[in-house]
């Protein structure tokens, strides 16, 4: 299998790369069972990329339902080292509008129904993460967005919610008193797995309302979120494909061993099935694996 430079994920709203060249679709099996749906791989900047739809182009898979574990191990194993999320997201502050993008650095997490690591069952490993987003990706989106005209916010905490309900005005003056920036329902997990995984994970967090808690707007809807998230995806399309052609591919990232001194577990005390299925994480940190 070819190797791929950079993964896409898109959220609601946000099906496709239109500037994708010389695209197929390509269905990838992991141990964790299906993706979202199948990758679309092709040209993009100079670069081979993986699209994938976070909810698939359907749109009929809840954020609960997402089977993150099998998303990223798919990017893995296409050899994807960066990935960009792109992600529809409530703000927390009024100074974040709707169509503004926001580049958080810090998560909170509010999910409880939802697997977030690839080890256990045997395999014990704890990665760092302090700092969940690729500094170096994230000042790459940064500096693709402003040259696209998009007002775009440096850094930022986004709450992951578990949904699929949006919060409540109680819960969304809490996060304000948190002095969270954002509110969501999916990066979260994503950003742990691809830590997992050795990949360098960034998203773009594209504001289609403020939550609840603006007492002046609307409550949200559906019909709202979808809309403005449409608005903005010409230029999530454009912040992306600039974003791409700027990744240094041969930049040492640190982020790519973060593995090195996470595993607890030694290696002839892991199960061979879990070994067999972690393969792409681990098989270069085994005595006579691939680097």
């Amino acid at each position: 299998m070819e190797k791929i430079d950079i993964g896409i994920i898109g959220g609601s709203g946000f099906y496709q790369m239109p500037d994708l060249l010389n695209k197929e679709e390509i269905n990838i099996d992991t141990p964790f069972g299906a993706p979202s749906d199948a990758f679309l791989v092709g040209d993009l900047a100079g670069k081979r990329v993986a699209f994938l739809a976070r909810h698939n182009r359907k749109h009929n898979i809840l954020p609960s339902e997402l089977n993150f574990r099998a998303n990223i191990y798919a990017f893995k194993k296409l050899g994807v080292r960066y990935l960009i999320s792109g992600s529809a997201v409530g703000s927390l502050k009024a100074e974040y509008a709707p169509r503004h993008f926001v580049l958080p650095d810090q998560f909170i997490d509010r999910t409880r129904h939802r697997i977030d690591t690839f080890f256990g069952e045997g395999v014990v490993a704890h990665v760092a993460f302090g700092d969940p987003i690729c500094p170096y990706l994230r000042k790459v989106l940064y500096d693709a967005a402003t040259s696209v005209g998009v007002t775009t916010h440096m850094g930022g905490t986004y709450v992951n919610m578990e949904g699929p309900q949006f919060s409540t005005r109680a819960e969304s003056f809490l996060y304000r008193s948190w002095g969270a920036d954002i509110i969501g329902m999916t990066n979260l997990q994503e950003a742990k797995l691809a830590r997992e995984a050795e990949i360098a994970y960034a998203t773009i967090a594209m504001i289609t309302d403020y939550d609840c808690w603006h007492e002046e707007e609307a409550d949200v809807t559906v019909d709202q979120v979808i809309k403005v998230l449409k608005d903005n995806a010409q230029s999530a399309s454009e912040t992306i494909k600039r974003a791409v052609a700027a990744v240094d591919m041969s930049f040492e990232n640190p982020l790519f061993e973060s593995l090195k001194f996470a595993l607890m577990t030694a290696q002839e005390h892991i199960p061979s099935h879990r070994r067999v299925e972690l393969d792409a994480l681990l098989s270069k940190y085994f005595k006579g694996g691939n680097s």
